[in-house]
């Protein structure tokens, strides 16, 4: 190290960059091996717990492979009229099915079935969990609803994180439709949102490019989203509206935060007419 380097490490602009380039080598290390703790707040359940949601269902354990179980919570429409089809909702990054079941009403009220699948490691499912085995554990359980529904009776939902998965998995596979609550533009996007100097294509495990996603979705796609979201920012999901083709909705919910949107009536109304 030359005179002049020792000279500038010396002063207060030298000791100040010293000091930055230990905390951004220590945030990079927590982020690098800590990013699956920021992202998934799993809560496991026995498998032997029996759930009381207060509201007709069927409970199916879907073996993938030796390690893993998918568990899968079906809903079903409150009387005995044939249902009009099947909504497949892939839930957000939090606890497990019991958080989002009260969704479930959203849909069997209007006469269809919704199928509620719990990630590796949230509720009673177990196995690995990569961004790739999300996507496949997803188009297993299409081919499930497949057995019973045709394409034109299959509605696709992701919910935040959820709405990564339903978009790839529109993307591969026919359905009646795409709805999306609260979804990114790309999570590296949100990532680099939270974290904007660092390498983070290179850094992230997921990246869930619901950009890449959605111009091969050939359903109709409706898009909701709170003006008021302060996790992903309403800026961020608004990227996606360039994306869409004729007949597709970006719906803005005024006021309407991350967690929050069935609270809102115009939500619900908006659905409404999305699901006729």
């Amino acid at each position: 190290m030359n005179k002049a380097r020792k000279s500038f490490l010396r002063t207060g602009w030298g000791r100040a960059l010293k000091v930055f380039l230990l905390l951004y080598g220590i945030v990079g290390i927590a982020l690098y091996y800590g990013q699956d703790a920021l992202l998934l707040h799993p809560k496991a359940v026995d498998r032997n717990v029996k759930y009381d949601f207060g509201q007709p269902y069927t409970e199916v354990n879907l073996p993938y492979d030796k390690q893993t179980n998918l568990n899968i919570i079906e809903f079903q429409v409150k009387d005995d009229t044939l249902p009009k089809g099947v909504v497949l909702y892939f839930h957000g990054n939090k606890d497990n099915i019991s958080r989002y079941a009260s969704c479930a009403t959203d849909f069997t009220g209007k006469g269809y079935e919704v199928w509620m699948l719990d990630y590796p490691g949230f509720g009673k499912s177990t196995g690995p969990l990569t961004e790739q085995k999300l996507y496949d554990y997803a188009l297993q359980v299409y081919k499930l609803a497949r057995s019973r529904w045709k394409p034109a009776q299959i509605t696709l939902y992701g919910r935040s994180l959820g709405t990564g998965i339903a978009a790839q998995l529109a993307a591969v596979r026919d359905c009646k439709r795409l709805i999306l609550e609260s979804p990114w533009f790309s999570l590296e996007s949100v990532a680099r949102h939270y974290f904007p100097i660092y390498p983070l294509s290179t850094m992230l495990h997921y990246h869930f490019p619901t950009n890449k996603y959605l111009p091969d979705v050939t359903a109709p796609i409706a898009i909701f989203h709170g003006s008021s979201d302060r996790l992903i920012p309403y800026s961020n999901a608004a990227r996606l509206k360039p994306l869409l083709k004729s007949g597709d909705e970006f719906i803005t919910i005024d006021g309407g935060g991350h967690n929050d949107l069935h609270d809102f009536l115009p939500f619900r109304q908006a659905l409404t007419r999305v699901l006729e």
